[in-house]
């Protein structure tokens, strides 16, 4: 069963680090685009950073220059290295797979993961 796996979610202080991580498992042949969002409490969700099957990046400016994405396509595993973290970077952390092919040829639009919860103490 294809599922998206989380894992690096804590609670750190202000100005430390966080490295999270995301396996896109069950028979995944590949995805085209890898990423993270986020949702602060009371807030939308919004998007955090991406990543393309050729390694093209995008961020938010709120973390550019923090935050960094990265991926294995051969392990269908997407990372996201969080630095200097700030209190407003708090919320919950969810990876997202677009364009997914199953080794079956079963085709997904879109799949997100469960959510990971970062907190950030000042």
């Amino acid at each position: 069963q294809v599922q998206l796996v989380e894992s690096g979610g804590g609670l750190v202080q202000a100005g430390g680090s966080l490295r999270l991580s995301c396996v896109a498992s069950g028979g995944v042949f590949s995805v085209n685009t890898m990423g993270w969002y986020r949702q602060a409490p009371g807030q939308q969700r919004e998007l955090v950073a991406t990543c393309t099957s050729g390694g093209r990046t995008d961020y938010a400016d709120s973390v550019k220059g923090r935050f960094t994405i990265s991926r294995d396509n051969a392990k269908n595993t997407v990372y996201l290295q969080m630095n200097s973290l700030k209190p407003e970077d708090t919320g919950v952390y969810y990876c997202n797979a677009g364009g997914v092919v199953l080794i079956s040829f079963r085709r997904y639009p879109d799949l997100w993961g469960q959510g990971t919860l970062v907190t950030v103490s000042s």
